[in-house]
């Protein structure tokens, strides 16, 4: 088993009063990918981090192996997600996967 999480921060330009409303976007979509791209076993989406976090929201993802992280990056599902409702509101990505 894998886990894959990365790590963003919103753009400046984003409004404090619009950012409920795209976690809850991204949250739902990123969500739905399970059982639509193969290997993904679990997604978690952190969208409140305690004040010492450097970033403002995470992904957490189970993936069944290492290849399955390739996978799911290039799924047209995931690309669509991401385009849609993550990349077009956020900067500063961070990654970290491990077994």
């Amino acid at each position: 088993m894998v886990h894959h999480i990365v790590m963003w921060k919103f753009k400046p330009e984003i409004e404090e009063a619009n950012k409920p409303e795209l976690k809850k976007a991204m949250h739902e979509n990123l969500s739905a990918l399970v059982g639509k791209v193969p290997g993904l076993l679990t997604v978690e989406f952190v969208e409140e981090p305690i004040p010492s976090s450097t970033h403002d929201i995470a992904l957490v993802t189970t993936l069944e192996r290492a290849e399955d992280i390739a996978v799911y990056a290039t799924h047209p599902a995931h690309v669509a997600v991401a385009d849609t409702y993550v990349r077009p509101y956020v900067t500063e990505r961070a990654c970290l996967d491990y077994e």
